[in-house]
């Protein structure tokens, strides 16, 4: 099965059609199906984005990419900081 990559808003609006199939009396193997994921991204989904909206949804991946952004920063400053002290002992 080709591997589909699913955008933030795409998996809460997938969500909220199973909350619609599961009320229906649907069980999680035919919603899985019906969504066109497996039972366990489906559970993966439910534990990582289970009651956000959309606007949550987009505030969320935006913390997330600052985050990265900033860790990439201080370890940038880290091996700045590293190469400064070897240069100051003179083992360069």
């Amino acid at each position: 099965m080709k591997r589909k990559r699913h955008t933030p808003e795409q998996i809460v609006a997938k969500l909220r059609d199973a909350d619609g199939l599961l009320a229906a009396g649907q069980s999680v193997e035919q919603v899985s199906r019906q969504l066109e994921v497996s039972q366990a991204t489906y559970h993966k989904w439910r534990n990582e984005y289970g009651g956000m909206k959309g606007e949550a949804m987009k505030r969320l991946k935006e913390l997330e990419r600052e985050n990265m952004r900033l860790k990439k920063l201080v370890a940038d400053m880290a091996l700045d900081n590293q190469i400064l002290k070897e240069v100051a002992k003179g083992n360069f």
